[in-house]
């Protein structure tokens, strides 16, 4: 039996209650599409745990990943717009939120409040992306993960749920090098590994982990 769908904490100080109140839980299975090229926009989905690849076909007919999300609204630039531009993937299985897209604009435009929150949820999108440019243009795959791990991990702590191979592919190198670096790294002391996380050796200590 699956447990109570409950609401994020990171949804509850973003939504209005309007919106939390039409909040439902989705099971996001790997493989699945949420949804396709061209189709109209009718819900926006949260990815609370688990990974979704927006993805289309490029000139060539090969697959082009646009953006991965771990974490957070998927296809946000929707809601301005009549139609999905890519497909929504599952790559790896987990739990999201939906919430009926109407409802989403109508509560942005009448309540500044909301309006307000969401703007600084985009804003800290906007910085993610810029350090992810930056990432991209470091050329040694240590510089790639170890920047990725002081701008998207916390407290020196970078959570890989999804596993190493998704990693690779996030840092636009393949998982042999990665392996490679990860393993150079714990050698010399720079990184350890620990459960679902690779955590900088200057860390400070987890109580929770202790």
């Amino acid at each position: 039996m699956s447990p109570p769908f409950q609401l994020p904490d990171t949804l509850r100080k973003l939504l209005p209650a309007s919106l939390t109140a039409l909040a439902s839980g989705v099971e996001l299975r790997k493989g699945e599409r949420l949804f396709l090229q061209r189709q109209r926009p009718r819900r926006m989905v949260f990815v609370v745990c688990g990974e979704i690849a927006l993805e289309r076909l490029g000139e060539q007919g090969n697959t082009v990943v646009l953006q991965r999300v771990r974490e957070g609204f998927v296809a946000e630039a929707s809601l301005q717009s009549g139609s999905y531009h890519c497909d929504a993937v599952v790559i790896a299985a987990g739990q999201a939120v939906s919430l009926p897209i109407e409802p989403l604009r109508a509560a942005l435009a009448s309540d500044p409040a909301f309006a307000l929150r969401w703007i600084a949820m985009l804003n800290a999108e906007v910085r993610r992306l810029r350090a992810q440019c930056e990432r991209m243009s470091l050329k040694g795959v240590d510089q790639r993960l170890l920047h990725m791990i002081e701008t998207e991990g916390v407290d020196g702590r970078l959570r890989i749920g999804t596993g190493l191979k998704s990693l690779a592919t996030e840092l636009a190198v393949t998982h042999e090098a990665l392996y490679r670096t990860l393993a150079a790294l714990e050698k010399g002391g720079v990184v350890f590994r620990e459960t679902g996380y690779i955590t900088l050796a200057c860390a400070e200590p987890d109580p929770a982990r202790a």
